[in-house]
């Protein structure tokens, strides 16, 4: 099975700024066509999975039950849209703990590998940092840069590791994602 892999942040909904956090759902704002992208992917048959960092759960700054009510609103905003979420793996572990599921390790990727029969290879790992990158190396998948986040083009001398694929947004993205198959 094909799948595509979507880091939150800066990708799905408007990245909240370096060292912040969306903490309440009325801080969680959905980027430009990102439902729309989600739609279109889902309509062409591609399972999609949300794979990110939420360390602020494990810094205490809000809780896993504020997480899961933002999750449940996203997924009722998504679905509204016509798109499908297949599972959402969250590493809610502080950067310290070095734990396996923690970006830019592929430990989300490979849980989620053990429930779902995906092809890596043939799969694409959407995100808006060069860590999302590294993950989607660590993973075996396609990596996509998307610049609605985090991360802008004039850094990319700096950048450990080039991504696949670089594209403004999820949608832009997707449609890439689609022609593809």
């Amino acid at each position: 099975m094909k799948a595509v892999f979507l880091d939150r942040d800066g990708v799905i909904n408007k990245y909240p700024g370096d060292t912040k956090y969306v903490t309440k759902w009325k801080d969680f704002h959905f980027l430009p066509r990102s439902k729309e992208a989600i739609a279109k992917l889902h309509k062409h048959k591609f399972e999609i999975f949300i794979v990110s960092n939420q360390a602020g759960v494990g810094k205490g700054i809000y809780s896993r039950l504020k997480l899961d009510l933002i999750t449940r609103n996203m997924l009722k905003g998504i679905k509204k849209a016509k798109g499908r979420i297949s599972s959402i793996h969250y590493c809610t572990h502080r950067p310290d703990e070095d734990c396996a599921c923690r970006k830019p390790k592929a430990g989300s990727v490979h849980a989620i590998r053990k429930v779902y029969p995906v092809d890596l290879k043939h799969s694409f790992f959407v995100g808006d940092t060069i860590r999302d990158v590294l993950t989607a190396k660590a993973a075996g998948c396609k990596s996509i840069l998307v610049l609605s986040g985090k991360e802008k083009l004039k850094n990319r001398k700096n950048w450990e590791v080039k991504p696949d694929h670089v594209f403004k947004n999820l949608f832009q993205a997707a449609e890439f994602i689609i022609r593809q198959r």
